[in-house]
């Protein structure tokens, strides 16, 4: 298997050293209990602030409290970052069509949720940035439920963007390639991963640490005037 390089030291573009807002203060929302833990406890020892919340995101009763405790708890929302995802490989001939119907729902029911709660709460100055996939470009076989909503989560987001004119607010779409993540190595071969991780001219995956980067800056305000697009993070596979 091509392994991904050691994730990269830490550089300018860390997302509390770019948020425009009135204090430190980061929300995180996850179903995964430890995780979550982690990631506040490495915030508040860097001396930031941070609260875990756990919701559906397909469920809007579940979604606008989180957004209300962060309100509550930050004086207001300055960066959205929608993240949340299903993948079921499948040839389409074999597609079980419940397997379809269940995974557009967290991948775009749940990008509308929380897309509808950011351009609701947004602050001047702040940003949304959704999570669509590289294989709407490169049409990968057997990823056919997953292209269709990541596809609708395109249409969404860079539609967002210019309903929310005059807002000072950016929405953007991160469309990362095959990435180390577990949603893309679990369950597969050495075999299937090896194929992916040749496509790029780099010839490897890429890694958690460089999307996180490509979605700070879009976060930030050097990244600010970037708006409406979809950034295809994948190493020129596609």
């Amino acid at each position: 298997m091509v392994r991904p390089p050691r994730a990269p030291h830490r550089g300018t573009h860390e997302p509390h050293r770019h948020r425009r807002r009135s204090g430190p203060g980061r929300s995180r929302s996850r179903s995964r209990s430890s995780r979550p833990r982690d990631t506040v406890e490495a915030i508040t020892a860097a001396g930031g602030r941070a609260i875990a919340l756990r919701a559906d995101v397909t469920d809007e009763h579940a979604v606008t409290p989180a957004f209300d405790r962060v309100r509550d708890e930050f004086g207001g929302v300055d960066v959205v970052v929608h993240c949340a995802g299903r993948l079921a490989p499948s040839p389409i001939a074999d597609l079980d069509p419940d397997v379809l119907y269940a995974v557009p729902p967290t991948n775009l029911r749940g990008t509308f949720v929380v897309a509808r709660q950011a351009a609701r709460r947004l602050r001047a100055g702040g940003s949304f940035v959704a999570f669509s996939t590289s294989v709407v470009a490169t049409r990968f076989p057997a990823y056919g439920a997953y292209a269709a909503g990541k596809g609708g989560v395109e249409a969404i987001t860079l539609i967002l963007a210019r309903e929310l004119r005059g807002r000072d607010s950016t929405v953007n779409t991160a469309a990362p390639g095959p990435t180390a993540t577990g949603l893309f190595l679990d369950g597969k071969t050495e075999e299937q991963i090896e194929a992916p991780a040749k496509a790029p001219p780099l010839e490897r995956l890429g890694t958690p640490a460089e999307i996180a980067h490509v979605v700070a800056f879009l976060t930030s305000a050097e990244g600010h005037w970037v708006n409406g697009q979809v950034l295809r993070a994948n190493g020129d596979m596609a």
